[in-house]
């Protein structure tokens, strides 16, 4: 008789909603494990605080990538929330589902039950939309409350009327039919405070006697009987600890440590586990394999009027904007200054975008006078689905060891292109005679008037991650020698073991990852519950 009835590793943003989904039946005796502690810091809740969060070493695994070849041999930082809650804990908080293409594609793939009409209800099952009632796109009853953010800095309104004016039109909703044009952006923020999935799923879920979560229990392994999972390793304060399942154990720690994970419990491609010494459960050699990203670059200029975030931390600004925001619940500390966007083509032939441009107020995201440095504001570019394909992979047999990471960025040609691309839209919209009140002298790249060659060196020279990797332990047929799990997210070859976060995901999504996650969470959770599929979309 095992400990649990099912054993959840890592409370982040799937892990939190299975905690709930599988606990909501009292006979279900359910465990989640996290690495990290609690998710109390000021940090983490007010949302201008994220690029804050974002380095903070006491709630992130601080990964770095290995040297990018395409990108100069520079290294990029990772970060990833090591804290209830996880990454939903320290981003930027924003809800992108991406397009319908793209969970149409993973049907087309052979996947079934991952076309969008059957994912739609499972977005919506977890949305409480505090604007969008009456949309058959959205929900209203769900725990994760999901708002759109505005301003009214008068950058947005000229980002706006530069889009217009440059051709581009506006769109309803990012999240609804037509992902394409200019609008208002959706963030997981209510009542001037973010809603990770600890906030929305987890915390109304810990008073039941049937869920107990572990922090600080750093897994080490998956216990192993053969081929089938029977329970879990983990060490908490230098301590090993095992707990044995009933039912299944559930992976849900991400990109990076699920394959990782994995590959120190003996599930991943023979030859590296033998390697360094792990003895081989099961030879699957995607595990690790098929990593994607989203890669972007900031367009800087200085601003000619002093309307920038430069001016919010001005000292005596920044402690009232604070104390409003930690008493109040009000004013510029409750949102994000990421509020508008456009999803856009790279090229006119295209059937649907692939980039996301987003507008912001200042020179980053740095909450401080110091960060900023001066008035300034960018236009930050990214690819939406990039063919580059890179890997994770384990360095030694010791799980307290980094993984390596290898996102292989621009090992695609066509990803530097449309990159490229994107970069000359951004041009074009600030060419526009509603910015000419605010643009000053360009900051990065140093000159505004570029050829392509120039544009693509300026691009790999300063590409950032999006923060969005995903795939590293794909979804696929069993035929598929690269794939992971099967479409009902079960580890090919192994019983009793699910993977369920955004590793799963065959491509990555047209957009922010979040909210994908979740809804994979929840879809898992009937899945594994043996619940009838919610009734698909008709759309």
């Amino acid at each position: 008789m095992g400990d649990y009835d099912f054993i959840i590793v890592g409370a982040g943003s799937a892990g939190c909603v299975l905690a709930n989904r599988l606990s909501e039946n009292p006979k279900n005796k359910v465990l989640l494990l996290e690495a990290g502690g609690s998710d109390w810091s000021p940090m983490i809740h007010i949302p201008l605080l994220a690029g804050v969060a974002y380095f903070d070493k006491s709630i992130n695994w601080g990964y770095d990538t290995e040297p990018e070849k395409y990108l100069k041999d520079r290294q990029l930082h990772w970060p990833r929330g090591k804290v209830i809650g996880g990454s939903s804990s320290i981003n930027g908080m924003m809800y992108i589902r991406g397009d319908s293409h793209d969970y149409d594609s993973w049907r087309q793939l052979g996947l079934e039950g991952w076309d969008y009409a059957s994912v739609l209800p499972y977005f919506k099952r977890s949305e409480c939309n505090l604007e969008k009632k009456e949309s058959k796109y959205h929900g209203s009853e769900g725990p994760w409350r999901i708002k759109r953010c505005t301003s009214d800095n008068p950058l947005y309104k000229a980002f706006f009327d530069s889009c217009s004016d440059a051709g581009y039109r506006m769109t309803d909703d990012f999240n609804g039919v037509n992902q394409e044009g200019f609008q208002w952006h959706d963030f997981n923020i209510a009542d001037g405070r973010r809603q990770s999935t600890a906030v929305a799923f987890l915390k109304p879920s810990l008073k039941r006697q049937n869920l107990h979560v572990e922090k600080r229990a750093h897994v080490t392994k998956i216990l192993m009987d053969g081929k089938k999972a029977v329970g879990v390793e983990f060490e908490r304060f230098g301590t090993k600890k095992s707990f044995m399942v009933n039912r299944e154990v559930i992976l849900s720690s991400g990109a990076i440590n699920s394959p990782a994970i994995l590959m120190h419990s003996g599930i991943g491609e023979a030859n590296l586990l033998k390697k360094y010494g792990i003895n081989v459960s099961h030879n699957l050699p995607g595990v690790g394999k098929n990593l994607q990203d989203h890669l972007g670059v900031y367009v800087q200029h200085e601003c000619l009027q002093p309307v920038t975030m430069y001016k919010w931390f001005r000292p005596d600004r920044a402690v009232s904007m604070m104390i409003n925001a930690l008493l109040f619940r009000k004013g510029i500390a409750t949102s994000l200054p990421l509020e508008a966007g456009m999803f856009a083509k790279s090229n006119p032939g295209l059937d649907r975008p692939d980039i996301h441009i987003l507008m912001v107020p200042g020179l980053n995201l740095s909450a401080s006078q110091k960060g900023q440095e001066k008035h300034g504001f960018l236009i930050h570019v990214y690819q939406l689905r990039p063919e580059s394909r890179g890997e994770v992979i384990i360095n030694s047999n010791n799980p307290h060891d980094k993984p390596l990471m290898k996102p292989n960025y621009f090992s695609a040609e066509p990803d530097l292109e449309v990159t490229r691309e994107g970069v000359k839209i951004i041009k074009k919209i600030f060419s526009q005679d509603p910015f000419k009140p605010f643009l000053g002298k360009p900051i990065s790249p140093n000159k505004f008037e570029q050829n392509d060659s120039e544009i693509e060196d300026w691009v790999r020279s300063s590409a950032e991650t999006v923060f969005h990797p995903t795939s590293s332990c794909k979804m696929s047929l069993s035929s598929d020698p690269m794939g992971v799990v099967d479409n009902s997210l079960k580890v090919h070859g192994v019983d009793s073991l699910r993977v369920v976060d955004a590793s799963i995901m065959p491509n990555i999504n047209s957009g922010n990852t979040q909210a994908p996650t979740v809804m994979i969470a929840e879809k898992a959770a009937d899945m594994i519950l043996g619940n009838t599929p919610l009734e698909k979309a008709e759309i």
